[in-house]
């Protein structure tokens, strides 16, 4: 079990990270027998920390989702990061992209509930039942541990990712509502830089249904007693793969009938 001196230590090297754009080695390259227990006592004490500088819980994002990215992270459940106050950016902003470190963009969809929702029997109708509105959305991760290490070649574990608040930096909602009634598989999206596109893809993708990242985040709260919240924003997991930003791009992210989301690097 990870020590809270362990788990503190680790939360001041990420805000380190975050604040000066400088990655840091993998813990687990250091140390034997970490365990994904351990990883999210280490995210909850950097969002703890977040939190005493006056930052606040707005929902949660869930990524792994695909049987692809779970095989490569030798697991077999998703993980999940926490959204802050500060995290969210404007459709159509312009961004620096040198404020973050290793920046990253995925095309996703974002559930916002109405209602708490909490239990270990849930089922993807709970879900859809529960929410008030769906919208396209992409979120930005920023690596605070080298993927790869540039002194020894050590390749990140999901550890260090779930540690590393699973990577994730913020997030753009677009403006278009999706209909509850929509078949949320065939939602899909291209994603562009600079006017090429880079990545495609559909959000069956994720677990067959957006829906079931949601799912599995909720019973995974429930037995520890906790619930998703009403008016929370939960990212339900990226259906492409990772677009690497870098000053002077330009981003855009199309969902056809469901609008656009935009972004600028400077």
């Amino acid at each position: 079990m990870m020590s809270p001196e362990m788990a503190q230590d680790l939360a001041a090297k990420h805000e380190a990270a975050e604040q000066t754009r400088q990655q840091f080695s993998a813990t687990s390259q250091f140390t034997d027998g970490l365990t994904i227990d351990d990883a999210y006592t280490a995210q909850e004490a950097w969002v703890a920390l977040k939190q005493s500088k006056g930052r606040k819980i707005i929902g949660r994002k869930i990524g792994l989702t695909s049987r692809a990215m779970q095989s490569a992270m030798q697991i077999h459940e998703p993980d999940f990061g926490t959204l802050l106050d500060d995290m969210c950016f404007e459709n159509g902003a312009t961004l620096e992209a040198d404020r973050f470190c290793d920046p990253r963009l995925e095309a996703e969809l974002a559930f916002v509930l109405k209602e708490d929702l909490m239990g270990e029997a849930l089922s993807v109708e709970d879900v859809m039942d529960a929410t008030d509105y769906i919208v396209p959305a992409l979120e930005l991760i920023a690596a605070r541990t080298y993927r790869k290490d540039p002194d020894t070649g050590y390749t990140r574990k999901i550890f260090d990712t779930i540690a590393d608040n699973a990577a994730n930096a913020g997030y753009i909602l677009g403006e278009t509502k999706i209909p509850g009634d929509a078949d949320l598989g065939w939602v899909g999206a291209t994603l562009s830089r600079n006017g090429v596109i880079e990545e495609t893809g559909l959000a069956a993708g994720v677990l067959g249904h957006p829906a079931r990242g949601i799912v599995w985040l909720a019973r995974r709260f429930a037995k520890q007693g906790i619930g998703l919240e009403a008016g929370h924003v939960y990212l339900a997991g990226s259906f492409t793969r990772p677009v690497i930003v870098s000053p002077g791009d330009d981003i855009v992210a199309d969902y056809g009938r469901y609008g656009e989301i935009g972004l600028q690097f400077s």
